[in-house]
Parts: structure tokens; C-alpha cells; sequence
């Protein structure tokens, strides 16, 4: 906990351990199958993140029964059944709660092996910096709920919120990983300081290589920017070289992803490696930066 890692893991033998996370989130989309898919896929993004493999999973429910039909909720949890069936996970039960706010998540369990545990604190100087997915859902979600995002902006938003971090994550463990996050609600910067100052070290994110979904930048020139993205760059001002409070360059860097991709942290010779893996695979990943020798601000955007 003192690193802000993504789940906890709790060993029950010499080569075995649990991991453990849970993960609630509001309704991003107005399809209730789609949202339940996208809670899922949100959810299973810890357990990948430490390195570990999704077991089981508990439905976690909030749903306003006077306000909407009991048919939404079955629409919410079979969407999240099809995101758990094609994770290979094993829906083992959960719990419902009657509220004035829809929420839907899950509660879930996987396996590791204690000695191939993946940190979010263990970068060292020397690695290259990756991510998985382009950024932005929070802000496309921001202008779905303003009716001014198009379908095409929103299907491909949707697209990367549904797609499971399992590929992504199971070649950086074939390639020595140093460490790795998820990129969830604090956005990259505040995910990339929590890596940095874990590890003592100064991330340097180069920001024209930093992927975004189309059409993010426009957005936020029109002031269809979700509050949390304000409070995740206040937050890391602190933590980031010569920024300032009036950059909006930050805010597509501070928005809060659902379902967000890695972020990765590999040794430099590992770097073509994965990155051949990735094409050969069809995985999406951009590297982004690198970790250096602790300097004054554990961020760097160059």
C-alpha cells in the first residue's frame, strides 16, 4: 500500500499467491451490455498489471430499482458475464444494493507466483517507458455525456475501454519486465509519478509520442474536460518539471482513463523485443520515455 500498487497479493504456498482487487465505476456509455463490459474489463486490469492471471470475480452491483427497469441490470451483468468469458474468468457469485446511483463492478481474485510479481515501484534507470492503449476515454466519455462526441469517436473510445490488457501483459513478462501499472483514474502522470518516486527514480515522458485518441485535443480545446482531469493536474504539479496550473497541455497527460492500458517499464535490451512481439501479436504499444538517475522532479515531459 505504501507504493499505491494496483492489488494486493497474499501468498498461500511456495509458488502460489492470490491476487486481489475490486473496482467500481458509473455508467461512461448509455448501452447498459456495453457499460457491463467495460466495469469488467476496467475490474481484470489490476490483476494483469501485477503480472497475474484473473481467476474469479464477484459482481458488485448499485442500482436505482425505482428508476429504471430490472432489465437494465440484467443487461449490465450479462454484459460483464461476455467481458469475464472472454478473460476465462469464473463468475463465482456477488451482491446487489438498491441505491439512487447505477454502479457496477467487480470484486476479483488471481493467481501468481510470489517470485514473478510485477511492481509498480521497481523501475531502474537505463528502462524505456511504454504504453498500451492511446489516451482520452475520460475525456470522450465527458463528450458522450454532452451529446457532442460522434458515433465513430465513440465506438472507437469503446473499443479500447472493452479491450482486455491480458495480451499486453503477457508479453512484457516474456521480456524481463522491470514494472508496470495500469493507467486508470489518476491518469498517466499521476501513474507515472506514483512508478517514479516508488522507485527513486525521474521518469522523462516524451509528449508528442504520447498516444491519444483522434479528436482528444479538439475536445479539450472546447472545454469538454471532465473535473477529475483538473484535480489529477493539480495533484501532479509537484511531481512534474516546469509545470504550470495554465498548461492545457497537461490535461489529455491528467485524464482519468477507465480501462486504461499499461504502462511499462523494461530494461533497454528488452525494449526491440517486445516491441517485435507486440507487432507480431497485433498489440497496440508506443513507447513513450524512459526512467534516468533521480533528479529534482520524479517527471520530466520533454
Amino acid at each position: 500500500m505504501e507504493t499505491s500498487d494496483d492489488a494486493g497479493v497474499y501468498r498461500i504456498g511456495e509458488t502460489c499467491a492470490l491476487v486481489e482487487t475490486a473496482d467500481i465505476i458509473t455508467p461512461l456509455v448509455d448501452d447498459p451490455f456495453t457499460f457491463g463490459r467495460i466495469a469488467a474489463a476496467n475490474a481484470l486490469s489490476d490483476v494483469y498489471a501485477m503480472g497475474g492471471t484473473p481467476r474469479t470475480a464477484m459482481n458488485l452491483a448499485f442500482f436505482p430499482a425505482c428508476a429504471l427497469p430490472v432489465e437494465v441490470l440484467a443487461q449490465i451483468l450479462a454484459g460483464g458475464a461476455a467481458m469475464m468469458e472472454e478473460a476465462g474468468v469464473c463468475l463465482v457469485g456477488g451482491h446487489t444494493v438498491e441505491d439512487d446511483e447505477l454502479k457496477y463492478g467487480l470484486a476479483v481474485t488471481g493467481l501468481i507466483d510470489p517470485g514473478r510479481i510485477i511492481r509498480n515501484s521497481t523501475a531502474r534507470p537505463g528502462d524505456r517507458l511504454f504504453l498500451t492503449k492511446p489516451l482520452g476515454t475520460g475525456i470522450v466519455t465527458t463528450a458522450i455525456k454532452g451529446e457532442m462526441a460522434s458515433a465513430a469517436l465513440e465506438a472507437e473510445a469503446v473499443r479500447w475501454m472493452t479491450m482486455l490488457n491480458s495480451r499486453a501483459a503477457a508479453i512484457m513478462e516474456e521480456c524481463a519486465v522491470s514494472a508496470c501499472t495500469d493507467v486508470t483514474g489518476f491518469g498517466l502522470l499521476g501513474h507515472a509519478s506514483e512508478m517514479a518516486r516508488g522507485a527513486g527514480v525521474t521518469i522523462r515522458l516524451r509528449a508528442r509520442e504520447i498516444p491519444l485518441i483522434a479528436g482528444v485535443r479538439e475536445l479539450v480545446a472546447d472545454g469538454l474536460v471532465p473535473a477529475g482531469c483538473y484535480r489529477n493536474r493539480d495533484y501532479c504539479l509537484p511531481y512534474v518539471a516546469g509545470a504550470s496550473a495554465a498548461d492545457d497541455a497537461l490535461l489529455p497527460f491528467c485524464d482519468p482513463q477507465t480501462s486504461g492500458g499499461l504502462l511499462v517499464a523494461l530494461p533497454a535490451g528488452e525494449a526491440g523485443r517486445f516491441l517485435r512481439m507486440a507487432a507480431e501479436r497485433g498489440v497496440f504499444v508506443a513507447e513513450i520515455g524512459e526512467a534516468v538517475e533521480s533528479r529534482e522532479f520524479p517527471l520530466e515531459l520533454v
